[in-house]
Formats: structure tokens, sequence, C-alpha cells
């Protein structure tokens, strides 16, 4: 698989149609988009130096959900020493509640699983996204308190072995 940044359809054959997203690596022609989705999605949103900062990581693993020419979601998740990272996930909001997190989330545990356990944070607040990791088979673990800037909130700590 390739991680360069060039946008490859993964798992798709040509003239395949789905009602489902296409997954593919994440390219940096994708982040105008990335950007747009994550300033719907989230109260303090990365900057786009943040995302070009994680895809040229050689060691990360960057997805995006598409249909057609258009992004409906992407993943972000970065490999440490012994384990990996899911840094952000969002769906675009017109998107949300199709599974699309799911997919994405499942893609990456099948691409990094199997050697390294998984680790995330959340806000306390999100139940919603708590329920999806917990059905994932992600384990809260802990709480670190005010971890969020915007507003002080914990975020919880939440693990996948």
């Amino acid at each position: 698989m390739r991680s360069d940044g060039v946008s490859e359809t993964l798992y798709r054959k040509p003239g395949e149609v789905s009602a489902e997203p296409a997954l593919r690596r994440l390219a940096y022609s994708d982040l105008p988009a990335v950007v747009s989705i994550e300033r719907r999605s989230f109260p303090a949103p990365w900057s786009l130096a943040m995302f070009v900062l994680e895809l040229s990581k050689p060691s990360g693993i960057c997805l995006a959900a598409t249909h057609g020419d258009d992004l409906a979601g992407y993943l972000i998740c970065s490999r440490y020493d012994r384990v990996w990272h899911l840094m952000n996930v969002a769906v675009a909001p017109e998107r949300r509640r199709q599974g699309i997190a799911t997919q994405l989330i499942s893609r990456l545990v099948e691409e990094g699983g199997g050697r390294l356990p998984f680790t995330l944070e959340v806000r306390v607040s999100n139940h919603d996204a708590i329920a999806m990791y917990e059905r994932l088979g992600f384990r809260s673990a802990g709480v670190r308190p005010r971890y969020y800037q915007d507003n002080g909130e914990d975020a919880l700590i939440m693990w996948l072995d």
C-alpha cells in the first residue's frame, strides 16, 4: 500500500459501485476538504499545518472515506514506540450516523492491529463516540483532567489491546 500522499483507492475494484464509502489513504490533495470537515466538527480544530505534519510521518496511518469525489470522513493515527495513537477521526456532519467512522476505525485496526495496542482520548461528554469506541472493543482506562484547552473538559482515555 502507498503512503506517499498519492490518492489511491484501496479495496475497491475499478467501476465497482457501492453505497458504502471507498476507503483509501488520505492524500495532501484531500486537505482542503479535511480542514472543512474539521472546522465543522470540533470546537478547537486542528490547523492545516498539523494535518500536513501527520501526513508526512511515514509510520502513520491516515485514511479517507469517500463517496465519489467527495470526502465523507478521515482518520489520523500515529505510531509511537509500542502503541498506535488514534489522533483524529471525523465525518462530515451531513454524512454522520452512516457507519463511516466505524468503517475507518475497523480498517485502521486491520492495517495496524495484531502487533501493537491502540489508544485514544475522547471528550467525556461525547457519549455517542464513546459508545462507538466501546462497540469496537475499546475500553476505558482513566481520565486526563482538563485535557481540552477550549473549555477545560476532561478526556476519557481508551485502549484497544
